[in-house]
């Protein structure tokens, strides 16, 4: 099932895509696709698409997940984007956190921050979090997922590098974070480890992967993180980028006004940014 929700910004509804990809409006099943109704996903299996209320018009695309607990991130987890940033992938995961602030949705603007230099793009797989799971195998780890989508981890670079600290600061800022636009349940993707994906700027191809090149795979990412928090319905894991980002390009490129950048997963949709002064 490709699960959507539509409207203005914090109030948005929950849909589906039916088999024609037409939005149906799943107000009467749900009230939110989000950590609830994610928990225990029963509701599903009685759910008739073509007998929910056809929506013509959804307007604006929103996140395809609504409150969010925690937005995990997984960095240098492509060895080929690792050496395009002149770095080793870590000998455990790379963690760092993203603000669930940063989350928007999948066409709306990213806005780049007033003193950015160095903005830049990256298409990631995001893993939505179903059941909890706390110190779970890795055979396990899979059947705690609700669903997958395509997340941009938006990055400010030179806040990320040289502003001190950690990576949060260059990650976390407003619409750093376009999810969606939908989540696709788990059972619709057969192997999460071989998904085409890419990304466009102004037209022109930067990224053109896979997830089967991922250095920790989706069930370790699961099972490892579990062994220090509980992952809880609704949290997201963005698993890495492949390489084409701007910072490694020769020379640098990055982001300004104006831009647009248009990414996407096979058989998890596709994302259309443009990009504005966040003022």
């Amino acid at each position: 099932m490709k699960l959507i929700r539509f409207g203005g910004v914090g109030a948005e509804k929950p849909g589906l895509l039916d088999r024609d990809g037409q939005v149906r409006d799943l107000s009467s099943v749900i009230p939110d696709i989000n950590p609830k109704s994610l928990g225990n996903m029963d509701w599903l299996a009685g759910v008739k698409p073509e007998s929910l209320p056809l929506v013509s018009n959804p307007g604006r695309i929103g996140p395809c997940v609504g409150g969010t607990g925690k937005f995990i991130c997984i960095g240098l987890n492509y060895s080929d984007h690792a050496a395009e940033t002149n770095s080793k992938v870590p000998s455990e995961p790379l963690i760092f956190m993203k603000a669930t602030s940063a989350i928007c949705g999948p066409n709306d603007d990213i806005l780049i921050p007033r003193t950015s230099v160095k903005t830049d793009w990256e298409v990631e797989l995001g893993v939505v979090i179903g059941k909890p799971a706390k110190y779970v195998t890795e055979a396990e780890a899979l059947g705690h997922v609700a669903g997958y989508c395509v997340i941009n981890d938006v990055s400010e670079r030179d806040f990320q590098l040289n502003r001190v600290g950690q990576w949060s600061k260059g990650k976390s800022c407003d619409h750093f974070g376009p999810i969606g636009p939908w989540l696709v349940t788990a059972e619709e993707v057969a192997d999460p480890q071989n998904l085409k994906m890419w990304l466009k700027v102004n037209g022109e191809m930067r990224q053109n992967g896979s997830t089967a090149t991922m250095f920790y795979r989706v069930g370790f990412l699961i099972a490892y993180l579990s062994q220090f928090f509980t992952l809880q319905p609704g949290d997201i894991i963005s698993t890495g980028t492949p390489p084409g980002v701007g910072m490694g390009m020769n020379p640098q490129q990055f982001l300004k006004p104006g831009d647009r950048v248009e990414l996407g997963i096979e058989g998890l949709g596709q994302q259309s940014q443009v990009c504005s002064a966040d003022l």
